[in-house]
């Protein structure tokens, strides 16, 4: 069950509308790592979590404040679009400083939404499920979850620069500060898990299952000029699980066949099986020259 409380989960006000910001703030909202994506994900990893409660109760958690960052972003770009009007944009041609601001506005906030939040990026593109990652794993899901608080941080520092409006800098800060918190609660979780499962997923495939394939699981395939990369923590050292050494291979070689595959049935007009129509007009024309030869 659900309930909805009128008050937002923090103030959000502007300072003065901005209908080009506002098209820019679509991004965070319904862009791929935006608050729509994290607040699908969170909440479908909780409906299907199995096994320990307090982790469904946490993605449960995080997931339904996720719903008012989205009603947060709503309502800002409803703000920054308010007073914008059909007119102001004929206007936008007429005048260079009224074109700066309302000339890249997002049209579809007039034309669909009213004035109002869309569920899209700033491009204008839908939001889609095949953002969210729900996998069933809690270890590679919150490693996903990371990652999309990262991503998602990361976006909001950007817009907190393209902007002097302290409102809705403010408003912006409240959201940095979230998305770090739920960084350090993922990097948690994953720190409990990985204790518990150990680093690499699923758990439940062992190395001594991968057989002959074992050994390829320490090397570092150098594959491109310079050796810089084999430096790095990845090319030397242990393994983070203590089951190997890493090996840095520089000049690795092919281990596989070159592939050779079959031509397909006729009917799917590959004409690789046989000549092509263009191919025979041609051998017919070379006969010819060489009779009246």
């Amino acid at each position: 069950m659900f309930r909805h409380q009128k008050e937002l989960q923090f103030e959000v006000k502007v300072d003065r509308p901005d209908p080009k910001l506002a098209r820019a703030v679509q991004e965070v909202l319904g862009g791929q790592f935006g608050e729509m994506t994290v607040m699908m994900q969170y909440l479908f990893q909780g409906f299907n979590c199995r096994g320990e409660e307090k982790y469904k109760d946490m993605l449960m958690d995080i997931g339904t404040e996720e719903i008012g960052h989205v009603e947060m972003l709503c309502s800002l770009i409803s703000q920054l679009l308010d007073g914008a009007s059909p007119d102001d944009q004929a206007e936008a041609a007429k005048d260079p400083a009224t074109a700066a601001i309302l000339g890249g506005m997002n049209p579809q906030h007039l034309l669909v939404s009213g004035l109002g939040g869309l569920p899209s990026n700033a491009n204008g593109i839908p939001w889609n499920g095949s953002y969210i990652v729900a996998s069933g794993n809690l270890l590679a899901d919150m490693r996903s979850n990371l990652h999309a608080e990262s991503q998602g941080r990361l976006q909001v520092a950007r817009l907190y620069h393209m902007t002097t409006d302290e409102g809705v800098r403010a408003t912006f800060r409240k959201m940095l500060a979230r998305d770090r918190y739920h960084q350090y609660q993922w990097m948690a979780a994953i720190e409990e898990l990985e204790t518990k499962n150990g680093v690499v997923v699923p758990a439940t495939f062992a190395p001594e299952d991968e057989m002959e394939a074992q050994p390829h699981a320490y090397e570092f395939w150098d594959l491109s000029e310079g050796t810089a990369s084999k430096e790095g923590r990845w090319a030397q050292g242990e393994a983070q699980d203590g089951t190997g050494e890493f090996v840095h291979l520089e000049n690795p070689a092919p281990q596989g066949n070159i592939p050779n595959m079959k031509v397909p049935a006729h009917k799917l007009h590959h004409d690789l099986a046989e000549k092509t129509g263009m191919q025979n007009v041609k051998d017919t024309v070379k006969r010819m020259l060489h009779d009246k030869e």
